[in-house]
């Protein structure tokens, strides 16, 4: 049985940072045709799958990852870093033509442009045995995945929930611009749902800078009985359960060297304290302090 296991994407981070990538109102300018030589270059593992389960792992949780990765070069590459991290490959799903890469242009900031390629997918195509063995879990986690269909998505939740095991669900932007009511199919059948305060006023169809989010923000989805957790960068964090609200101030980092990951990161300590003592101010504390450490060095994980 494992503690958790994530479902999401699993991806090669190709990071580049030197002075010749030059920088102009908050914006890299690369000439066509121009060739850049960087003084600092860094490959991980990223994506939302992978950057839990490690997380998760480095607090010592007994962790598997359900993703797709292609028959390519990056494949091994992939097996052999989630191995050493201590991460199960045992829901790893092969797919001939399946490309998941990133790279990833730095600031001396931590700021970052990301230009990302992705085969398009709609299916992971699991047997009996992966769900049964799925099913097995403490804890899962659902990261975004805006293009596996929602009827897949919750065919996947009801697995857990049939078989009581908690969910802890991610969405991203492309899925907060649905209608409510078709994400709301998915965020019901989910116990913590986390997300940020961007992407909750985008789902919700409201002018972020007129949410009070010192307030029951989980009446806006009828969310009394489960919990809501918003990251809101260096403003901290919120919790919303049973109408209270609990606020978590963010840790500054000695330096910011990169921002990527920061919010997978606050998620894989989330969880990870949650599910040892179920404990939510300790929770948000463990996952705020996790972030600011994954904040000081290049990498998601």
């Amino acid at each position: 049985m494992y503690d958790l296991v994530t479902i999401g994407d699993i991806t090669i981070d190709l990071y580049f940072k030197g002075e010749s990538l030059t920088q102009k109102d908050d914006r890299f300018y690369l000439a066509v045709g121009g060739k850049y030589v960087v003084n600092h270059f860094y490959e991980s593992l990223g994506g939302g799958g992978s950057n839990v389960a490690i997380g998760a792992s480095n607090f010592g949780l007994n962790t598997a990852v359900l993703g797709k990765v292609g028959e390519n070069v990056f494949k091994q590459i992939i097996i052999q870093k989630l191995v050493k991290k201590g991460i199960s490959t045992e829901f790893l799903i092969s797919d001939k033509n399946y490309l998941n890469i990133s790279s990833i242009l730095l600031t001396e900031s931590g700021e970052r442009t990301i230009i990302h390629y992705l085969t398009p997918h709609e299916t992971f195509q699991l047997n009996k045995a992966m769900k049964q063995n799925l099913a097995k879990t403490k804890i899962a986690y659902m990261g975004n995945l805006p293009d596996i269909s929602i009827k897949e998505r919750k065919a996947l939740l009801m697995l857990f929930k049939q078989n009581n095991v908690p969910v802890c669900l991610n969405i991203g932007i492309v899925d907060c611009r649905k209608p409510l009511s078709e994400i709301c199919e998915l965020i019901s059948l989910s116990d913590v749902f986390i997300i940020n305060t961007y992407e909750f006023a985008e789902l919700i169809k409201k002018n972020r800078q007129q949410i009070d989010f010192t307030k029951d923000c989980g009446r806006y989805l009828n969310f009394s009985e489960k919990i809501l957790v918003l990251t809101d960068g260096d403003k901290g964090s919120y919790l919303y359960y049973k109408k209270n609200v609990l606020y978590q101030k963010a840790i500054k980092p000695k330096k910011i060297v990169d921002t990527t990951g920061a919010g997978d990161a606050y998620t894989s300590g989330f969880i990870s304290s949650f599910i040892n003592d179920g404990n939510l101010e300790k929770a948000m504390r463990i996952g705020t302090e996790y972030a600011a450490k994954i904040l000081e060095k290049i990498g998601a994980n």
